[in-house]
Parts: C-alpha cells; sequence; structure tokens
C-alpha cells in the first residue's frame, strides 16, 4: 500500500521553523548561569540554618530544577508560533484577573504583611503569584489590540448633537481610543494594589505603557498619565501606612536600623564590603543570617559583595545586552504584533533590574521586587523564561536580509 505523501507546510509553519536569535539565547542561559551560582551561594547558610531542610544545597537544587524546567518552556515557546497568541491574549488577560481576584480569597497566603500568592491544590505555602501572568497577559492584550490599530475604520459621529461633536472630539485626540487600555490597567492595578503588590503594580504600568508607546499613542497622553500616576501613588502612599513607612525608612533606613531598616543597612554593607574585586566567590559574611532574603530579592547585594564593583558591572553589562537585544528583535519583527510584544517583554525586563538595583542600592524605596534570573523562586524564573521564549519565537519570523 503506498504511503501518504507528506502535507506541504504553509508558509506560516516554515516562517515558525526559523532558526533562533542565538545573541538573546546566549544571553539568556548566561545570566540563568550566574543566577544560579548565585542562588548557590547566597542561601547556603540559610539552608543551613533552615529547619525544614535537610541540606545546606536544598534551596540551589530547587532553583536548578525550576531552571531546567523553565529550558524546557521556553524552547516550547520558541517553537510555538507566537501568531496564535493573538487570539490566547484575551482568555489569559481573563485569567489573570481571575486569579488575582483569588488570591484576595482565603486561597491567598499572606507573607511579610502581603497577600500575593495562591495556594495551589491545597498544598501550604507562598507557592504561585498571579501577578507574574498579569504582566505578560496585559501586554499580550495590547499589543493584540494595537498592532490592528491602522486598520480599524474610524467611527463617524452626528455632529448635530452635542454629544456627537464632543465624541468626535474625543475621538480626534485620542481619548476614546484609550479607554478600554485604561479600564484594563486601572483593574489590573486595582486588584496588585489591594494586595498591597506595588512593584507589581509599577511593571503592569510599564510595560503596557510600553507596547502604547511603541504603537505611536501621542505623547500628551504619557505626560498626563504619568503626571496622574505619580499623584495617585502619592495619595495612596500618604494614606496607606505600609507604603508610608517604607518611604520614610527610604529617607533613613537608621532610624530603625534593628528593625525595618535593617534589610537595607545590611544590604549597603554587603555592597560596601565587597569593594574593587570583591571578597572570592562563597566568602560573603552577609549571607549569614545578616542579610535578610540575601537568596531573594537582595541577591546582588551578595554578588556585589563576592564579585566587587567589577563582577557587579559585568552582571549588569549581561543585562544591558540582553535588554538591547531584546529591542533589536522587536526592530526586525516580521509584523506589528511581535514588535509590539517584543517591545513589552524587553521593558518589563528593565524596569525590573532597574528596580531591583535601586532597592539593594537604596536608590529607591524597597518595592519588594525580585531581580530576572538571579532572584531564588520558581514562578517568577519559569514565566521568565517563557517569555524569552516568546521573544524567541518572534527572532524565527524575523525576514532574512536581502541579498545583492
Amino acid at each position: 500500500m503506498a504511503r501518504k505523501a507528506k502535507r506541504d507546510l504553509t508558509v506560516e509553519e516554515q516562517l515558525a521553523r526559523g532558526p533562533v536569535d542565538l545573541p538573546l539565547l546566549m544571553l539568556t542561559m548566561l545570566l540563568l548561569g550566574v543566577g544560579l551560582i548565585m542562588v548557590l551561594s547566597a542561601s547556603y547558610a540559610t539552608a543551613y540554618y533552615d529547619p525544614k531542610t535537610d541540606s545546606p544545597l536544598a534551596y540551589a537544587i530547587a532553583q536548578a530544577r525550576f531552571a531546567l524546567l523553565g529550558v524546557a518552556v521556553m524552547y516550547g515557546v520558541s517553537r510555538f508560533n507566537y501568531q496564535y497568541l493573538r487570539v490566547l491574549s484575551v482568555p489569559m488577560l481573563v485569567g489573570a484577573a481571575i486569579l488575582l481576584v483569588m488570591v484576595l480569597t482565603p486561597l491567598g497566603v499572606t507573607l511579610n504583611g502581603a497577600t500575593r500568592w495562591l495556594k495551589l491544590l491545597l498544598v501550604a505555602g507562598p507557592t504561585f503569584q498571579p501577578s507574574e501572568i498579569a504582566k505578560i497577559a496585559v501586554i499580550l492584550f495590547f499589543a493584540a489590540r494595537l498592532s490592528k490599530r491602522d486598520s480599524i475604520k474610524k467611527k463617524k459621529w452626528n455632529r448635530r448633537t452635542r454629544l456627537g461633536r464632543t465624541l468626535a472630539w474625543l475621538d480626534k485626540v485620542g481619548f476614546l481610543e484609550l479607554v478600554p487600555y485604561g479600564v484594563v490597567l486601572i483593574i489590573i492595578a486595582a486588584l496588585l494594589l489591594k494586595e498591597p503588590h506595588l512593584s507589581g503594580t509599577i511593571l503592569v504600568m510599564a510595560g503596557g505603557a510600553a507596547v502604547l508607546f511603541a504603537a505611536g499613542v501621542k505623547m500628551y497622553w504619557f505626560v498626563l498619565g504619568g503626571t496622574v500616576a505619580v499623584a495617585g501613588m502619592a495619595i495612596i502612599v500618604k494614606f496607606t501606612p505600609y507604603m508610608t513607612s517604607r518611604i520614610q525608612l527610604w529617607l533613613d533606613p537608621w532610624s530603625d536600623s534593628l528593625g525595618k531598616g535593617y534589610q537595607t543597612i545590611q544590604s549597603l554593607y554587603s555592597i560596601g564590603s565587597g569593594g574593587l574585586l570583591g571578597l572570592g566567590l562563597g566568602k560573603s559574611r552577609q549571607k549569614f543570617l545578616f542579610l535578610p532574603e540575601s537568596e531573594n530579592d537582595f541577591i546582588f547585594s551578595v554578588a556585589v559583595e563576592e564579585l566587587g564593583l567589577v563582577g557587579g558591572v559585568l552582571i549588569l553589562g549581561l543585562f544591558m545586552m540582553f535588554i538591547l537585544r531584546g529591542y533589536w528583535i522587536a526592530l526586525h519583527a516580521r509584523d506589528r504584533f511581535g514588535a509590539l510584544t517584543a517591545v513589552g517583554i524587553t521593558t518589563l525586563f528593565a524596569v525590573q533590574v532597574f528596580l531591583n538595583i535601586g532597592v539593594v542600592t537604596n536608590l529607591i524605596p524597597n518595592t519588594g521586587i525580585s531581580l530576572p534570573f538571579f532572584s531564588y523562586g520558581g514562578t517568577a524564573l519559569i514565566i521568565q523564561l517563557a517569555e524569552v521564549g516568546i521573544m524567541l519565537s518572534i527572532s524565527r519570523q524575523i525576514p532574512a536580509p536581502k541579498q545583492d
């Protein structure tokens, strides 16, 4: 019996099978490798003294498992045609909003005064952060809608009525176009602030704003939106004791040196102790239970203490090249949806790195934000690698340069 002939690949399938962007992949693996080494070093003492672990390598082994799973997810997503994410963007956004609401129910887990985690399958402990999904869901939703921005026909308003003339003017200045995006941002931000999760709110806003800016929204809306956002944050900080205390500690952490300012002070001691070349890999002193969250939000402090200013600059250099390569992919993407998605994801990484480094150096108030690829935590690492997978999927469809 004759074998059935193989089906010819469609143009979409051929494009989706192109080569991935090797520079981005190599930079990702480098950051992930260095991050795993630093988790091993920074978490050794914490795991050793933790009664819940049976080995000083427990955190490092767990992070390595998350990394392996994350790399597998990254590979799978990179083989997935990112064009299908247009259709999935709405279900993802709705699902993310539902998960954020669930955090505020008895299923939510409270840690250090914040309720940001969900229990999975009734497992105790902070096992999952829905805010990580919300960040990428907002970017994909915005990119999917804005990629069709130029093809949508302008609605004609009845200028014979006052309402019609008002709506026509609002449409002309671009206000009506921004309404659905503003509603989404307000809903997601309100749910995150309820946790409270200020850093997550900032990242969602930054990712959404980056996509809007890349799509060509008028600059005056960003000026107005930024002014409103800053004013809103100022009001929230003023009337929220949790955030007010963080601002006060940022201005003078030594005012409560043995209390809430202790972490910031120990972070500065750690960075200052590193000097130019550092104390040597694995030789940090502050990680021996002096610096809280040394394997998590403040892992960069341990890295600088052990590797010195030179090591810290090299790590930041890797992040800088990673971010620049992300924007390069955005500039060369095959279509508008890919470009906007790449801009949003890259900006998300850039802002997160800036906020984390700003916190550990006391440049900005403590927002409780992790360092991508470095900080201990399974949910964040897997989703970050999945986001890189989306970038690699976009890079697969970059048109080949024309040859003379």
